[in-house]
């Protein structure tokens, strides 16, 4: 399932979002969509980790700031 899901990722946003954002914003050298293409299948890299990264156990059913904070405080108890 997981194959599927990284194929139509690739699709999606290594093609069809930036072929959307570069005829939506008039672009006109293949340099600038190539940009558009790179900028779109990174953010979608980095989302794809940092959504990978909430799923561990530990964080799941904490917001990213609560487990921050508890992370911290719980940090700052061991070195005393």
């Amino acid at each position: 399932m997981s194959g599927i899901r990284l194929v139509v990722g690739i699709i999606v946003m290594g093609i069809a979002v930036p072929v959307i954002i570069f005829v939506l914003l008039d672009q006109q050298t293949p340099g600038q969509f190539f940009m558009i293409a790179a900028s779109t299948f990174l953010s979608w890299g980095v989302a794809d980790f940092l959504a990978t990264i909430l799923e561990k156990p530990r964080l799941r059913g904490r917001s990213p700031g609560q487990a921050l904070r508890e992370d911290w405080e719980r940090r700052s108890k061991e070195d005393t």
